[in-house]
Formats: structure tokens, C-alpha cells, sequence
């Protein structure tokens, strides 16, 4: 780990020398600690290591912590004192997730230049107003911002600008033009979208204006295709022979699984609720009025595609964020009130000003509507159609909760997968040819 940490591809890079024994682990509670700037505890590994530059040893950092909004990521930094060859670079500490992620900002002031960003290896990034793309695995993982994003790549293309002059390559014109449109991107001279598609799932683009929708922001995530899944070495499982198949529903089952906020080992509890998977054919969208707080009790169930949003806060929260949940209206609004007010670009150095107030704001609001304090409507948006909410009037209409059945759009259909689906005359594929 700590070798791939200071290394770069090609020359310079640093390689890591052999290091002592190491330390005894520390507790789990403390290996994935959140981003702040007032965490005195939290400090880099340091480790020392070669200088492929010079030859010399250098010092690799190594940083364990955890972003909410994202997830667990390793950042590494190399520098060398004698000749001042650095390298910085992130890693992913989790798994590949189970669908591929697309952000596509659109940058239209200086402000969007300092978005945090997570760009692991796997990620491409592209520019459709210059017609420039960052191709997957061209460059390591990095925790930076836009600007930062557009700096490494006119770094990347002066690397090896000298050589092409002095050869008197045609081209070392044409890339020296392209750079001064990259630099006049740093200013936002004009409006252009930033696209970072990442098939592993595990990059990430700030929203600073956190828990408001970002409506220069689109989030989309995706199924894989056949060659983004060898891209990124995952290997088909053969099939299985067909199990007898058991009836679970009357059965809690139980598995070994870590903490997701300690990671320490702990047990999971799960019951079998709906069965199958099969998404309904048409999209359901849930608006309840929230009155008193007794509406808090009501029995809900938030599919992995349900997003949720509440007008009064100005609040949505995307779909497959806080994943699949069967709680209570008062459950789920604790978990997105802890989800949002742990978001670490609110604290410390990454902060703008006024970002920490308006979170108070939202938390005491929220406080106040889980308290039965404030009115508000909540909306749960469920394409594929598995979520639901108690009706407490039930088999009664209930005055304060209306449920719409609609049909979905292309673009719904896409992300659920299932423009590409094929239903019928499939048993004629499955034929076997002779």
C-alpha cells in the first residue's frame, strides 16, 4: 500500500524502501476518522521512501479517513527535500460499488473552480467544449478541486512540450493553442461542463451549497457495460446450479459484516419483506403532508432508486444515497439530518463562509419537524416503484398523503437499465445453435 502510494507512472516517480516492522494497527475506530481541520489526532503515516528523481529518500504520507457523502479513501503524498520532486494521490479504501457513477457539472462561475473533487484511476474526465477527454487509468487517483483537475492537465500536456520544439514537431504548435484554452477555462470566461465518468463508482464532485439541490450539479448513476467490467478486472462468476429454493419470509437471518461508521466486526439482522425484485410498471411518487408528531410513527419502506425531498428545506436527497431502508418517517429524517450535518466540506479549512450556518439552520428545522413543531411536505420519488409509506387511515384514503402512479421517462428508464432489456422472444436467443 505504501508503495503505491509515492509511485508514479513513468519517470520521475518514487519507489518505496524497505520500512521496519510495522506498528501494531490501531483501534478500528480510528483507522477511517472524517476530514477536519480540527482533528489534532488525526495524523499521516510517514514513511520513508526512494526518489526515483534523484535517487535520493524522500518521506511518503499516508492519510486513512472517510468522507460522508462518499465513502472511506487513502491519500498518499511523496516529497523529496533534495530535489523537490512531490506526487500526491488518492486511493479508494472501499469496494467497487455495485453501479458506475457520471457527474456533469456545469461551471459557470470562479466559485465552481474550488469544488472538491475525487477523481480515482478508473475515472475519465471530459471537457465536450474543447472536445478533450482525460482517458481511464492515464493518470493516478487525486483529491483536489476543478481547478486543480484543469491545472494537472496542462501540467501534463507542457511535460514534454521542450522536446517537441526542439524536435520541430507540427504538433507542439496545435498542443501550445489547446493550453491557452485550458488556462482560459481557470477564469470561466465562459460557461463550460465538466464530466467525470467513473465506472467503479467511487469518485465524487462537492456540492457547496449542501443540503440544497445543486442545480448545476447532475448525478447519474449507471449499470456497467461488458468492457467497463473488464476495465476493471471483475470477472463473471460462473453459474451456479439452481439452489432448492426455501421460504424466508417467517425467517430473520443473520450474517457477519463490519460497521460502516467503525468498521469494526458486528452482526446483521436481516428480514425478508417484499419478495423478488422486479420493478412495478409504472414509477410511484408519495407526497405527505407532515402535520404533528405523530405522523413521525408511520411505517416506511425507501427502495435503493427512491429519492427523497422536502420543498420547505429545499432539501432532495438522489436516489441509492442512505441505500434501501425499512424505518420509520422519524428514522429516516435522523439518519439524512446525521448524513447531512457530518459533511466534512462544511468544516474546518474546506469551509465557505455561511456553508456551517445554513447547516445549523437545516438542523434546527429539521429538529423542528421531527418534533412536530413545523408543517411540511414529504416526497418520495421511486421509479422503479417499491417504496411506500403507511397509509394510518388505511383501507381510508388519508387526507394528508397522496400517491401518483406516472409513467417513466427515457432518461428514468436508462438509469433503472432497462431501455437495454430485452422482454420478449428472448427464449429464441437462449436456444442453443446447432
Amino acid at each position: 500500500m505504501a508503495a503505491s502510494g509515492a509511485v508514479e507512472p513513468g519517470p520521475p516517480g518514487a519507489a518505496v524502501a524497505p520500512s521496519p516492522a510495522p506498528a501494531p494497527p490501531p483501534a478500528p475506530d480510528h483507522l477511517f476518522r472524517p476530514i477536519s481541520a480540527e482533528d489534532e489526532e488525526q495524523q499521516p503515516t510517514e514513511i520513508e521512501s526512494l526518489c526515483m528523481n534523484c535517487y535520493c529518500n524522500g518521506m511518503t504520507r499516508l492519510l486513512l479517513t472517510k468522507i460522508p457523502f462518499f465513502r472511506e479513501i487513502i491519500v498518499s503524498s511523496f516529497s523529496c527535500e533534495h530535489c523537490g520532486w512531490n506526487n500526491t494521490e488518492i486511493q479508494s479504501a472501499g469496494r467497487i460499488q455495485d453501479q458506475g457513477v457520471r457527474y456533469t457539472l456545469s461551471v459557470r462561475a470562479l466559485e465552481d473552480m474550488n469544488r472538491e473533487v475525487v477523481k480515482t484511476d478508473s475515472a475519465a474526465t471530459r471537457i465536450p467544449e474543447l472536445d478533450f477527454e482525460i482517458p481511464a487509468f492515464s493518470q493516478k487517483g487525486a483529491l483536489t478541486t476543478v481547478e486543480g483537475l484543469i491545472t494537472r492537465a496542462i501540467s501534463g500536456l507542457e511535460q514534454d512540450q521542450p522536446a517537441r520544439r526542439a524536435n520541430k514537431d507540427a504538433t507542439a504548435e496545435r498542443i501550445d493553442e489547446f493550453i491557452v484554452k485550458l488556462k482560459e477555462l481557470k477564469q470561466v470566461a465562459s460557461p463550460f461542463t465538466l464530466i467525470i465518468d467513473d465506472p467503479s463508482g467511487n469518485s465524487f464532485v462537492e456540492n457547496p451549497h449542501a443540503p440544497q439541490k445543486d442545480d448545476a450539479l447532475v448525478i447519474t448513476h449507471y449499470n456497467r457495460t461488458r468492457q467497463q467490467e473488464e476495465m476493471l478486472g471483475l470477472q463473471e462468476e460462473a453459474p451456479a446450479e439452481k439452489p432448492e429454493e426455501e421460504d424466508l419470509r417467517n425467517e430473520v437471518l443473520q450474517f457477519s459484516t463490519n460497521c460502516p461508521e467503525c468498521n469494526a466486526p458486528a452482526q446483521t439482522n436481516m428480514k425478508l419483506v417484499k419478495s423478488g425484485g422486479a420493478v412495478e410498471p409504472l414509477g410511484t411518487r408519495i407526497t405527505l403532508h407532515i402535520t404533528d408528531a405523530s405522523d413521525m410513527t408511520r411505517d416506511l419502506l425507501k427502495s435503493e432508486t427512491c429519492s427523497v425531498e422536502i420543498p420547505e428545506l429545499e432539501f432532495e436527497l438522489g436516489m441509492a444515497v442512505l441505500g434501501g431502508k425499512f424505518t420509520t418517517l422519524e428514522g429516516l429524517l435522523k439518519d439524512i439530518r446525521e448524513l447531512v450535518t457530518k459533511n466534512p466540506f462544511t468544516l474546518g479549512d474546506s469551509s465557505n463562509p455561511g456553508q456551517t450556518e445554513r447547516l445549523q439552520e437545516f438542523s434546527q428545522k429539521m429538529d423542528q419537524i421531527i418534533e412536530g413543531n413545523m408543517k411540511a411536505h414529504f416526497i418520495m420519488d421511486d421509479p422503479a416503484g417499491n417504496s411506500y409509506l403507511q397509509n394510518v387511515y388505511a383501507p381510508e384514503d388519508d387526507p394528508e398523503m397522496k400517491v401518483e402512479r406516472y409513467k417513466r421517462t427515457f432518461d428514468q428508464n436508462e438509469e433503472l437499465g432497462l431501455n437495454d432489456m430485452k422482454t420478449e422472444g428472448y427464449e429464441a436467443g437462449l436456444a442453443p445453435q446447432r
